[in-house]
């Protein structure tokens, strides 16, 4: 894989880092075409993108944390060497800051929260597909071993070095399996927003759908914390059925 795109001396571009800055613009710009269309004030969604994006760097880094914290408590200095600084963290994290800021700037700016957040969620699982990708290109977020034909072996010792990919071995690319799903998804939230909804539909399409493939994806994905209570499920997978569930009883409610 290619975790380093450019590397001069000490300097390197990160592929992971520019396909999530790419991700990000690309469903910055849908985001703003769905949002001019349903007379949504074009400045107060990027305001609204930039707001959540910050927070969502901050919440998926603090999940990261939390989930691996015997070995943060043990490594201390980890918590601000590069190495974490360059990880993606875990995304339900990010999505739960994001959510958490999307509501507090939208009660201030009076927008309406639904029809806000159904313009918002074609583009974020379309910049989520993009990440994804950069994800399998820096070798993060792996998966158990494999013996499929589909399996993927990482070789580049800088994939080792900065996240503990395990080379040399068969691996579930759990990274692609979830940037192909993220981009469907993409597809089908933006082709069901061109017709007529109520508000909050979208929303809770994506937030079911997303969340049962992410649940899926979890049981092939290799985990170094234990999983919470002891159980079978990660700590993703729970929040994956809080949030799932939550989409399903948006998808059901009636309109005001």
């Amino acid at each position: 894989m290619l975790p380093k795109l450019i590397s001069i001396g000490d300097f390197f571009l990160p592929t992971y880092g520019l396909l999530v800055t790419i991700g990000f613009l690309t469903g910055l710009w849908l985001t703003s075409r769905l949002a001019r269309r349903d007379g949504l004030g074009s400045d107060d969604v990027v305001n609204l993108a930039v707001y959540c994006a910050l927070a969502g760097v901050f919440g998926a880094k603090l999940l990261m944390f939390i989930q691996d914290f015997n070995y943060y408590r043990r490594n201390p200095g980890e918590i601000f060497s590069l190495a974490t600084l360059q990880a993606g963290g875990i995304f339900y994290g990010g999505l739960v800051a994001a959510l958490g800021v999307a509501w507090w700037f939208l009660r201030k700016k009076k927008l309406p929260a639904l029809r806000t957040a159904d313009a918002f969620a074609p583009g974020l699982a379309l910049g989520h597909a993009i990440g994804r990708v950069g994800c399998f290109a820096a070798g993060c977020c792996w998966g158990l071993e494999c013996d499929r034909p589909w399996a993927v072996t990482f070789t580049n010792p800088d994939s080792n070095r900065m996240f503990g990919t395990p080379l040399l071995a068969p691996l579930h690319p759990t990274q692609l399996y979830e940037a192909a799903a993220e981009a469907l998804i993409a597809l089908a939230l933006w082709r069901r927003s061109l017709a007529p909804h109520k508000p909050g539909l979208i929303l809770g399409l994506y937030l079911a759908m997303y969340s049962s493939v992410r649940f899926v994806v979890e049981f092939f994905r290799a985990h170094d914390a234990a999983n919470p209570f002891g159980g079978p499920l990660s700590a993703s997978q729970w929040i994956a059925l809080g949030l799932a569930a939550l989409g399903l009883w948006m998808l059901r409610r009636r309109p005001a």
